[in-house]
């Protein structure tokens, strides 16, 4: 399963979040390392979660139609 460590954006919906992944990309041509994101609708449940915490995300079956990943704990929190 894919894991992955990504900020929390949103959390407006119910037992949703928001959470946005950043990854440097390398330019074939000119070499020049450009920062990428990506948002994704993550599934949580009894967790105590505030925007621009840090969190890990798994992937999972699918839960909806844009929930494929859900949290599984928080690594960092936000000042």
């Amino acid at each position: 399963m894919k894991t992955i460590q990504g900020t929390i954006t949103s959390l407006k919906a119910a037992n949703t979040a928001r959470v946005k992944i950043v990854r440097n990309w390398q330019h074939p041509l000119y070499k020049k390392y450009v920062k990428r994101s990506k948002n994704f609708a993550c599934h949580y449940e009894g967790m105590d979660l505030h925007e621009g915490d840090a969190v890990l995300i798994s992937e999972t079956k699918p839960i909806s139609k844009t929930k494929h990943f859900r949290v599984v704990s928080k690594v960092e929190i936000a000042s």
